[in-house]
């Protein structure tokens, strides 16, 4: 009891915080599982197309959300200063930079649109991934604004602002799934054209409801001022791209050896593809409810730093460690007692079934790697240390992640049960190497 005493105040507090960026994250699983649902549902060749395009697409997707990420400790270190026109000052300089961030990198994503014929992908997907892989891309833009306005107001403390628009945007988009990709209440059937045109039309209602709270409520007047009339300074800039450059790249390689998958599971076929697409989703849980705790967690380690408490900064870590390992946990069980009855929710192709089967087990063991790493990726963000994370994410998923996926699918005839397998590896050293680095970091803090 004297043991839990030391960690239950950060157990609550985590979780005060955490549970509206939990439920706004978990607003954006259901819209995964229902465009899954409803496109494996439309037909098999749908289902495998939006496997193609989703997990390169999440690679931007992630890429330029780890980069807003940089924002969070910034603000909420600014605004607990009581320098509320100086955090609007510092937003309207992340707008601008996370907007000229996510452009160049849309641009680069446009090099894979013009080169998906040279990718080995089945044949008959093309002209389904081509115009769906657009829309997708079209719809990045709203959400760079929304990213940015997103991690304002969660440094501020307001975490159920983004929870109530991001799940109002995710029920818009099952709507106008339901609409649109089967053709009901007079609409057109668009297929999985339709799902991208829904993704788009929620993200562009996302940013829009942001700009309508932000602008109207005189609890944000200070700060909209701030975004109105502040300067452009570089300096400002400079300061948050230092921090922000590092976590997006960090993100996106994690997100990335996903991503890449994809294009050696399409080298597997149509099944193994659209298997794939129904393992992510289900997968996501565990690391959209990892994330949010981690997310909490950090905001509360970056006030402690701020404050040189050194002793509150190791009990919160080691507070959001344990929270995260339960639901790691808890993961596992719903997946081995509950994988097969979910999995046949997406799809009645006994093929893609008996596929998704076998990832489970590896899906299982993946669950500790991956909170262990969000874990102290979000520690080490706390006291803004995020550099080595970058170098980290290098090593563990592109030296390691990658090159091990490719070795266990084709070289071993693993398949796609290898490919899961080098996941577990790759984060899992990842979430060993960010706890080394965060110890370090611990012991020079104290000795300062």
């Amino acid at each position: 009891m004297k043991y839990l005493s030391t960690y239950i105040r950060h157990y609550r507090q985590i979780a005060t915080l955490g549970l509206p960026l939990l439920l706004g994250q978990l607003g954006m699983i259901m819209t995964g599982f229902a465009d899954t649902f409803m496109v494996g549902h439309y037909t098999t060749e749908s289902l495998a197309a939006a496997s193609f395009v989703n997990n390169i697409m999440n690679f931007m997707t992630v890429l330029c959300m780890g980069f807003s990420y940089g924002l969070t400790p910034i603000v909420s270190a600014t605004n607990a200063r009581g320098d509320r026109r100086g955090v609007g000052v510092i937003v309207k300089n992340a707008i601008l930079l996370n907007m000229a961030f996510g452009i160049a990198v849309g641009l680069a994503m446009l090099l894979i649109y013009f080169n998906v014929e040279k990718m080995n992908q089945p044949a008959n997907l093309i002209p389904l991934i081509k115009p769906y892989y657009l829309v997708l891309l079209a719809s990045m833009v709203p959400m760079l604004l929304v990213n940015t306005l997103r991690q304002f107001t969660d440094g501020i403390g307001n975490t159920r602002l983004s929870m109530w628009i991001i799940i109002g945007g995710n029920l818009l988009n099952i709507l106008l799934n339901y609409l649109t990709i089967y053709g009901n209440f007079g609409f057109p059937e668009l297929g999985l054209l339709g799902a991208g045109l829904s993704t788009l039309a929620a993200r562009v209602a996302m940013a829009a409801a942001y700009i309508i709270v932000l602008s109207r409520s005189h609890r944000y007047a200070t700060y909209v001022q701030g975004i109105r009339h502040g300067d452009i300074d570089s300096r400002i800039s400079s300061n948050i791209f230092a921090t922000s450059w590092p976590i997006a790249v960090q993100m996106g390689l994690e997100t990335g050896i996903f991503s890449f998958a994809s294009i050696m599971i399409g080298w597997l076929g149509e099944i193994p593809l659209a298997a794939y697409q129904i393992m992510l989703s289900i997968s996501t849980i565990g690391f959209m409810v990892y994330y949010s705790l981690g997310a909490s967690m950090s905001i509360k380690i970056a006030g402690y730093y701020g404050n040189g408490d050194i002793t509150q900064i190791r009990n919160c870590s080691v507070s959001g460690l344990h929270i995260i390992m339960a639901c790691a946990a808890t993961a596992c069980l719903l997946f081995f007692f509950l994988g097969e009855p979910v999995i046949r929710l997406f799809t009645d192709d006994v093929a893609v079934i008996a596929v998704a089967m076998l990832v489970i087990p590896p899906l299982m063991l993946y669950q500790v790697g991956d909170a262990l790493q969000v874990t102290y990726a979000n520690a080490l963000r706390g006291i803004t240390d995020v550099r080595p994370m970058m170098i980290t994410a290098i090593i563990a998923y592109l030296i390691v992640g990658l090159p091990l996926g490719y070795l266990l699918a084709f070289p071993c005839g693993m398949g796609i049960v290898g490919i899961y397998l080098s996941f577990a590896v790759a984060l899992l050293l990842a979430g060993v190497l960010f706890f080394a680095k965060f110890q370090i970091d611990l012991r020079n803090l104290t000795r300062q």
